[in-house]
């Protein structure tokens, strides 16, 4: 006989209905870009008994309103431009609360037929856009762009060095890279010391001559070059390494070549496409996160691999108790070519999103962010003393302010000073990041939602907090 759990006495179904109306009615824009929670409330919680009874559902929904969902970051948010932005599509939220009503197990296709299948079309759909052939390329959706560097530098390990020779294998990355590679290589088994930074040129890509004379002198020294990392789209400066450049270097030596593109890679879909990453068909391996700039509520993300048999090489086991639900032919399981067996069906909800704007509304979205980050370039040279660092790409630039009569130091400390007043204030987030040993000011401006006023509102109010860190001195 069923028990009569409590659940079913709540008035869900009306709770539900008015947090989701609560959602769709609210105005980001008037609500804090960020905001710090008091530490009686980081300690309410911290030390919350879990009762013997269950509370008041009412009053749970009260402070997680009032008081657990008010204290954060907002990545969504039309003046939160640090990091990358997270401006999630009410699409993928509507494509996350019906894959979670469903609590879909998306690991194997008599599971999940169709929403896997979906996968598959999209996997193959985002392959063609790299100008990879759809057979034998192939990949799965993950997390994170963590978990898809993860994916490919284990991948990259099974096909170019024997487990005996770990300890001799190299690995080539720019100082400019993603710090998840540095996980992923520890994860990997590849020693820290064996992890070559090599420098960065002027435009912030890596400098492909170095590069070959740091691969040369390792094999002279008896080391096993397994893999270089380039970067589609680096964090600091949305700067595209020579690919092409990468590549000869590759060939020449047999290495793996992998582009971390979680961020940049999107810029496929926009007017200019595959004219930004000239090469790019020719990596092995790339990520691709799909909750930055093609909209996605966290998280959802690919790694995609020109021969998916590689894949199969590394991450395919048998498990008796799947036998029976375990797919064969041409029809290969998700949990067959990456880590998870248990996995939500991510795909689906950036499926949706597609399918309702389609490819013309992306294009003119991520277009949009590009003209936001020139427009902030032209205000920004307009600026008494602010100077422009790197200058848009990929929806992201860096500025400086720089007082004359102050050194560097001082200048540092009056712009971190003047970025921590516009995060207190909830206007926008706009953090410091360091290019040159230089603290800069970065903005990525990939919000759809974003507008010219909140651009120049955002930078008249930097540069008033900076004029009144400078009467402060």
């Amino acid at each position: 006989m069923a028990m009569e759990f409590r659940e079913k006495d709540l008035d869900l179904q009306n709770i539900i209905a008015d947090e989701v109306n609560k959602y769709l009615k609210r105005d980001l824009g008037t609500m804090s870009a960020t905001k710090r929670a008091p530490q009686e409330l980081i300690d309410k919680y911290e030390k919350m008994s879990v009762p013997q009874k269950g509370r008041d559902i009412y009053e749970i929904m009260n402070e997680l309103d009032n008081e657990i969902l008010e204290y954060i970051h907002r990545n969504n948010h039309p003046r939160s431009f640090s990091f990358i932005p997270g401006p999630g599509s009410r699409l993928s939220w509507l494509g996350d609360i019906l894959t979670t009503a469903n609590n879909i197990h998306a690991s194997n296709f008599k599971n999940a037929t169709l929403p896997i299948s979906i996968e598959r079309n999209l996997i193959n759909y985002f392959a063609e856009k790299l100008g990879y052939k759809i057979k034998p390329a192939g990949g799965v959706f993950v997390s994170g762009g963590s978990m898809a560097n993860l994916t490919a530098v284990v991948t990259a390990r099974d096909e170019k060095i024997a487990t005996k020779e770990l300890y001799k294998g190299t690995v080539y990355i720019s100082d400019q890279v993603h710090h998840s590679l540095s996980k992923a290589f520890h994860i990997a088994g590849i020693p820290k010391e064996n992890v070559r930074r090599i420098p960065v040129d002027r435009e912030f890509k890596m400098n492909v001559d170095e590069l070959s004379a740091v691969i040369k002198k390792d094999i002279e020294a008896d080391m096993k070059p397994v893999m270089v990392v380039g970067t589609a789209g680096t964090t600091n400066t949305g700067t595209v390494d020579d690919i092409e450049g990468i590549t000869a270097v590759c060939e020449a030596h047999d290495l793996w070549l992998h582009i971390d593109g979680a961020y940049g890679l999107s810029h496929l879909l926009s007017t200019k496409g595959r004219d930004l990453f000239p090469g790019i068909e020719h990596a092995d391996s790339v990520s691709w996160d799909a909750h930055k700039l093609l909209f996605q509520t966290y998280s959802c993300a690919m790694v995609i691999v020109k021969d998916k048999q590689h894949l199969l090489n590394s991450f395919s086991e048998q498990a008796e108790y799947l036998d029976d639900i375990q797919s064969d032919d041409d029809v290969i399981d998700p949990e067959m070519i990456g880590m998870e067996l248990t996995r939500p069906a991510r795909a689906v909800k950036l499926w949706i999103t597609l399918q309702v704007l389609g490819e013309e509304q992306f294009r003119e979205r991520i277009d949009y962010g590009q003209h936001l980050a020139e427009y902030t370039e032209e205000c920004v040279e307009e600026m008494e003393n602010w100077q422009v660092i790197s200058r848009p790409s990929l929806s992201i630039l860096s500025f400086k302010y720089v007082q004359p009569n102050l050194n560097e130091t001082e200048n540092n400390k009056i712009l971190s000073n003047a970025a921590g007043r516009m995060a207190s204030s909830g206007y926008a987030v706009t953090y410091t990041t360091e290019l040159n040993g230089q603290k800069v000011i970065r903005m990525c401006t990939i919000n759809p939602e974003t507008t010219k006023e909140d651009i120049t509102g955002t930078l008249a109010r930097l540069d008033e907090f900076v004029k009144d860190e400078l009467e402060s001195l």
